[in-house]
């Protein structure tokens, strides 16, 4: 929390048109989480952020237009616009009546949007360029600024170029042979989404306000309620499409007997870690070592006071060639480790 609050505050005094800060929820939707689980989880943890700087003085009218988020695109088509209305919707009113924005871009929810890597399978991988098409259209449809369609190998490996390009054709396709980018919010009026996103705006709120009444978003984390509540969802998932009920088509319907992949598989080449290694130890060689040892020690000793804003340290760290190895461990001295409470 210290590092996040320290990069909003520093970038709005001095990169004021930077973006300090992804809030992630594609994360926590690979992890396991239900659709509702996603936005509540990670609206929660933009509250905690917005708190943590906030509560050092700065207004929300100060940095909160530059914040943005990242969640992903799943299966379900109609959820998952009404999942990305909803999550709009609710950060207005949380920016607005919770922290006092007064400015429309402090609640204008940004977000950027992937399609779901954890729906792509090995079996009958051709299949993942229908499914990443779809999942693209609702994060379209939802309102996204920005989109990454995944590749269709994924299942397998880091994408191939073939696999890459096939993903960016899919985005051009959406852009620019569908007009869909020619509307703002085309499925608003339509009863059966207005209600979705209604009930889904309900059941996060539900999450929310639990998550409040808990102590807030760190305590609730140190709890274990997030990993034990995904874990339970991702459980829960697993035993549906072991079962069919979840239908996964070409996995446990509509399979076939016997599958290859008709494909040529992204290969890393074995020698990337070595030669990484080998520039790493010739940029020690090269810098002020001495120099880097001192600011090193200058960075602890700030990590220490609450009060000071450690990004000017941790630049000229960056300009001394400090690697972020050296940067991390130091900080960890005064910070420690973060262990995650067992869920089970």
């Amino acid at each position: 929390m210290r590092l996040v609050r320290d990069v909003i505050t520093f970038c709005a005094d001095h990169m004021p048109r930077y973006n300090p800060i992804n809030i992630s929820g594609y994360n926590i939707s690979e992890a396991g989480a239900t659709a509702v689980q996603e936005v509540a989880f990670t609206i929660a943890n933009g509250i905690a952020y917005v708190e943590e700087v906030v509560n050092s003085g700065m207004p929300a009218d100060r940095f909160a237009h530059r914040l943005a988020f990242y969640f992903v695109s799943q299966a379900d088509f109609f959820e998952e616009v009404a999942k990305f209305r909803a999550a709009r919707r609710i950060w207005a009113h949380i920016m607005k009546e919770r922290f006092g924005a007064k400015n429309p871009e402090s609640m204008r929810l940004r977000f950027h949007c992937q399609t779901a890597a954890f729906t792509l399978t090995k079996q009958q991988p051709f299949n993942n360029i229908i499914r990443t098409a779809f999942q693209a259209l609702s994060a379209v449809l939802g309102g996204a600024q920005s989109l990454h369609t995944n590749g269709l190998d994924e299942a397998y490996a880091i994408p191939s170029e073939q696999a890459m390009r096939i993903a960016l054709r899919t985005q051009q396709i959406l852009a620019e042979e569908t007009a869909v980018t020619q509307v703002v919010d085309p499925l608003g009026g339509s009863y059966y989404v207005e209600a979705l996103t209604n009930q889904f705006e309900t059941a996060v709120y539900e999450i929310l306000n639990k998550i409040d009444a808990m102590g807030g978003t760190i305590k609730a984390v140190e709890d274990g309620y997030f990993q034990s509540a995904i874990a339970e969802s991702a459980y829960a998932t697993a035993r549906r499409k072991a079962s069919g009920e979840h239908v996964v088509i070409g996995v446990n319907r509509f399979g076939e007997a016997a599958e290859s992949l008709p494909m040529q598989l992204h290969l890393v080449d074995p020698e990337v870690a070595s030669r990484q290694i080998a520039r790493l130890k010739a940029t020690r060689e090269r810098r002020n070592n001495v120099r880097v040892a001192e600011l090193l020690d200058r960075l602890e000793e700030a990590a220490k006071e609450p009060s000071t804003n450690l990004m000017p340290i941790t630049i000229e760290l960056v300009k001394a060639r400090a690697s972020m190895g050296e940067i991390v461990k130091r900080l960890r001295t005064v910070f420690g480790s973060y262990v995650e409470t067992p869920v089970f």
